[in-house]
């Protein structure tokens, strides 16, 4: 395609690669070890370079954007289960602290653990088993907190009502996240990857969205016109206008000021339908179209029931650890988040190899890999300390982010990592996500949802769907995850034990699709007799290790920065930990996690003619 721009000068000015919007200094950049990048990489910036310091700030405000509705999602969701929907304000907080504790883990897993460029943010994984949680009897909202006119937010009988929730969610996170810490730091991971194929992921993570159709379709429900505006809107930019360039005024090189491509909607498609839906349902609220009785169809999508909150929200707030109060602790929620944990390190794992091939950096090494999930499980337990109500995990939309803008550098994560920090710290931000009218919000679900349930799909790409074998495994896997949840909800007293911690383990574990879904899918694929090649084993390995040629050694992406390891803390005790790297990088032994090694059949008669290795 036709770049928008001439060459530029040598002062930095403004280029763009593949039609993409993006910056230039003397046709080279400066790596941290002083060398110069190629010019024929297909990247913009590749892992080790440091763009300059304007590009940084302004690639990392677009990481904090494209993140942006998964981040906003997950505490909204969470609100009516918190018994929250009724107080923004605190919703508010709840947002203001997943975004800060967001920013800490991205900086910890960019500086210390797999060191690839990845944002960290909310885990949707979970979600479902926080859902299922707080769907027990012992924490069912009061019907008192269902009426906007009997809740008093100040209260200390309110206060107690959802901070003791969030309290429960906190310490079933905080005791999950140490597993993933121990699965991570230990090495286990790479044995547990070993049984985990396409068919175990795909109704997993297919069942993280499909059964919140219930809550979601009950916010779209409140206006569907303006829920289905946001998803017109969001389904133009991202489908139809996602090719077309919008012209960027740009200042620099020799022609001074000129215009420039940037593919605007292709880069923030959610946000635009997310403020365009906003401001109509302000133009609306202004003429008084939409009704302004409690009690009428469509109060909600009003702009004025929740404009309290941006003039009670503080300017600046700093989260910190046990702000709700002292955790607690219940098996129930324990296994439940557990089984979230599981299914965020398998897609994790999925993420940093991707992440790898985008920004032309080796396969991460075993020690990465280990080191990536324990920083990660490192990361949940500062987000059930703070109390976000959720865990972190990567972010895939900002992985294929950096596919887009071809800008591969981790300065730019670091910088994005900061700009979370200071939005966390920024109160009134939080404020401004708090009032988004709740059919924009279920609109917006709608899409993401959709997407993601459609990505869990995708996995079976690998598989052989001719098989027999492999569709009922699917097939029984997703309609047990859709069915038995739903039986369970309603008939809990047909499990009852007589122990109270057994019944709630049960019920939570029964009632989580994800859970249900991927153990029968993991169960099945592992015991019912069928070939790697049918199972979709090879070929998924094969993905997830194939990346593009590339000049850089692993020890250069993947070992510890400011000469941990090379000049300090290079023990020969320390380096037989599982996530400490290897002296030797001869870059030829240690470059995935596990090996598959299996015979490929040439003839009919599968005859045995020689050995193909793949790594996973």
């Amino acid at each position: 395609m036709d770049s928008g721009v001439s060459n530029c000068g040598h002062d930095g000015s403004l280029q763009t690669d593949d039609g993409v919007l993006s910056f230039h200094t003397d046709g080279q950049v400066t790596r941290k070890n002083g060398q110069s990048k190629s010019p024929s990489s297909h990247l913009a910036y590749g892992v080790l370079d440091i763009p300059p310091w304007y590009l940084c700030i302004f690639l990392g405000i677009q990481h904090f954007l494209t993140a942006l509705g998964a981040l906003v999602a997950v505490p909204l969701i969470l609100a009516k289960d918190l018994c929250l929907q009724h107080d923004p304000l605190t919703q508010s907080y709840l947002i203001s602290t997943i975004f800060f504790v967001s920013g800490i883990c991205t900086l910890l897993q960019v500086l210390f653990g797999v060191r690839l460029p990845i944002l960290q943010g909310a885990s949707f994984a979970l979600l479902a088993p926080s859902l299922a949680m707080l769907s027990l009897p012992s924490w069912k909202c009061p019907e008192w907190t269902l009426n906007a006119s009997q809740v008093n937010v100040s209260s200390p009988e309110f206060t107690e009502e959802w901070q003791k929730r969030i309290r429960e969610l906190q310490g079933a996170i905080m005791v999950a996240s140490c597993i993933q810490i121990m699965v991570g730091f230990s090495g286990l991971i790479g044995f547990l990857m070993r049984f985990i194929g396409p068919l175990t992921i795909a109704p997993t993570i297919s069942l993280l969205a499909l059964p919140l159709f219930d809550p979601v379709g009950n916010d779209a429900g409140i206006h569907w016109g303006i829920s289905f505006t946001t998803i017109f809107l969001i389904m133009l930019f991202s489908q139809f206008l996602k090719n077309i360039p919008v012209p960027v005024p740009v200042y620099g090189g020799e022609k001074k000021c000129h215009t420039s491509k940037f593919y605007l909607f292709q880069f923030f498609p959610v946000l635009l339908g997310l403020c365009i839906s906003w401001f109509i349902c302000f133009v609306l609220t202004v003429t008084n179209t939409l009704p302004s009785s409690p009690t009428d169809y469509g109060y909600l999508a009003r702009t004025d029931t929740k404009s309290n909150v941006l003039s009670q929200a503080p300017w600046f707030r700093i989260p910190y650890p046990g702000q709700w109060g002292r955790p607690t602790i219940s098996l129930a929620g324990v296994f439940g988040i557990i089984a979230g944990v599981v299914s965020s390190m398998v897609e994790s794992v999925g993420d940093y190899y991707a992440c790898a091939r985008l920004v032309g950096a080796p396969p991460p090494p075993k020690h990465a890999i280990n080191r990536g999930i324990g920083i990660e499980g490192l990361g949940c337990l500062l987000a059930g300390a703070w109390g976000t109500g959720n865990g972190t995990t990567s972010f895939s939309e900002n992985v294929g982010a950096l596919g887009i803008t071809k800008v591969g550098s981790r300065m730019v994560i670091v910088t994005a990592g900061f700009v979370l920090l200071l939005m966390g710290v920024f109160g009134k931000i939080g404020a401004v996500f708090a009032t988004i009218p709740t059919p924009v919000i279920g609109g917006m679900f709608i899409v993401m949802f959709g997407i993601i349930s459609a990505v869990g799909i995708s996995n079976l790409q690998y598989v052989d769907m001719n098989s027999s074998r492999n569709l009922f495994v699917f097939g029984f896997s997703i309609y047990c995850g859709l069915t038995i949840p739903n039986w369970v909800k309603k008939n809990p007293e047909k499990l009852q034990t007589g122990i109270l911690q057994l019944d709630q383990v049960i019920q939570v574990l029964l009632t989580t699709g994800m859970f249900v879904g991927g153990f029968l899918g993991f169960l099945l694929d592992n015991t019912i007799p069928g070939s790697l090649e049918e199972r979709g084993i090879l070929v998924w390995n094969e993905v997830q290790e194939n990346s593009k040629e590339t000049t850089l050694k692993s020890s250069e992406v993947y070992d510890f920065p400011w000469g941990i390891g090379t000049k300090f803390c290079t023990s020969s005790y320390i380096r037989v930990l599982p996530f400490w790297p290897r002296l030797d990088h001869s870059d030829k032994g240690e470059v995935g996690m596990s090996q598959l090694a299996y015979c490929s059949q040439a003839s009919s008669r599968k005859h045995l003619t020689g050995a193909v290795e793949t790594r996973m």
